[in-house]
């Protein structure tokens, strides 16, 4: 088939998939108080990065050869899991067979784990966040948990399912551990132990499994030490896209940029798009300032381009959002509008692409219209999993909405 009517072929594709044929497609009741109709990427300066990423959805699509990198990262909207599930999901089902591999996930063995992957545990642990004051050393996860009992094991079940098969998307057979002590972690498969070997440059063992497998069962031969845990890598090796969300329960951008080992694990990542969804922590304080925040931003960003200059950018404003003064009383916070100032300078300043869900969503007070409708908390800060759905088909069909008009540039 010629690539011009591959193209052809691709776009038919999206004007099937419900949520690419705009903001009206989705299927949801009349919400008034949003602005779903502005659901828009916008490019405040330059879209030559998102170009260049399009152009690799374009290979993967048309050849069915090649390995995307996305990440997702944030605070608690991210950690919990079920926005940047529908985005996968999303993407994953845009067209069949792009499964690749889970990627980068972490252990969350005393708090929410999110719901694509379970986690189990023996023996004592101790679970460190980036969001409070740590000594560990820390990696892109943002977390590390650590374990001096003989006794003590982790298993990771991948549970997420394709919602056109029953069969796991995520099988693997090649796992990395992240971490560091006088402990040495084995693998056990099929009632065998797998041995790994150990790169000092990655700070990870890895571990090549015989057959594929959905679940990974991790303890350390009942030896005598410790080990801390920052972050397991689960592939296959298959083309496609691998959708990594690294969220922590209120991380900040700085609270990032203090994790020493950040910049080594983002080569083990090495995104091709990074979606930004940290904020809303950032601009909770009372302190906040836009200028700050911009610069956090920044140290952040730089880091991310020495690993892969090429790397698109998008940036997601906080959510409308409000504080709590006393028991039952809340007051809107007004930093929601100045921290979406600061994305659009983000925007303009680092050549990313903005999707500006503060205004999509209904500006400032909205979140109190969310409460009423069941699709946000009433801690009026967080979203109920029918609002974070829901916000992951708003920004997937966005996303869409560019890729399209790429394709039908592409096609003249």
């Amino acid at each position: 088939m010629k690539k011009h009517a591959l193209f052809l072929t691709l776009l038919a594709l999206c004007a099937t998939v419900s949520f690419a044929q705009g903001p009206t497609s989705i299927e949801t009741p009349d919400y008034s108080f949003t602005h779903f109709d502005r659901n828009h990427l916008v490019f405040p300066g330059d879209s030559v990065a998102m170009e260049l990423f399009f152009d690799k959805l374009d290979s993967l699509f048309f050849t069915g050869q090649g390995h995307i990198n996305i990440m997702h990262i944030g605070g608690s909207h991210v950690q919990a899991g079920v926005f940047s599930q529908q985005m996968r999901d999303n993407l994953l089902n845009l067209f069949p067979g792009i499964t690749a591999g889970r990627g980068l996930v972490f252990p969350y063995m005393k708090t929410n784990t999110p719901a694509s992957y379970s986690i189990s545990y023996t023996g004592e642990w101790e679970y460190f966040r980036n969001a409070l004051p740590f000594e560990t050393r820390m990696g892109l996860a943002g977390a590390s948990t650590t374990t001096s009992d003989t006794e003590a094991s982790f298993s990771i079940v991948t549970r997420e399912k394709n919602p056109r098969d029953i069969t796991p998307v995520f099988d693997f057979n090649l796992v990395k551990i992240l971490g560091y002590g006088s402990l040495t972690p084995v693998v056990h498969f099929n009632n065998k132990i797998i041995e790994g070997s150990y790169s000092k440059e990655e700070g990870s063992y890895t571990f090549q499994l015989p057959d594929y497998t959905d679940s990974l069962y991790v303890d350390f031969n009942h030896q005598s030490g410790t080990f801390t845990v920052t972050g397991v890598y689960l592939d296959n090796g298959m083309p496609g896209i691998t959708y990594h969300g690294i969220g922590i329960n209120g991380a900040k951008v700085e609270s990032y940029l203090k994790c020493a080992d950040l910049k080594r694990d983002l080569r083990l990542v090495n995104p091709d798009l990074v979606i930004f969804g940290i904020g809303i922590n950032d601009a909770a304080a009372d302190s906040f300032t836009k200028e700050k925040f911009v610069n956090d931003y920044s140290r952040l960003i730089d880091t991310i381009l020495e690993v892969n200059p090429k790397c698109a950018l998008l940036f997601v404003t906080n959510n409308d959002s409000y504080k709590k003064i006393s028991k039952k009383k809340y007051e809107v916070n007004p930093n929601g509008a100045v921290a979406q100032q600061a994305f659009m300078e983000l925007g303009k300043k680092h050549h990313g692409a903005v999707w500006d869900f503060f205004d999509i969503m209904g500006g400032l007070r909205s979140m109190q219209d969310w409460e009423n409708e069941g699709i946000a908390q009433k801690d009026k800060v967080h979203f109920t999993s029918a609002g974070y759905a829901l916000i992951g088909d708003l920004l997937f069909n966005a996303l869409m909405e560019k890729y399209t008009e790429h394709l039908k540039r592409k096609n003249k």
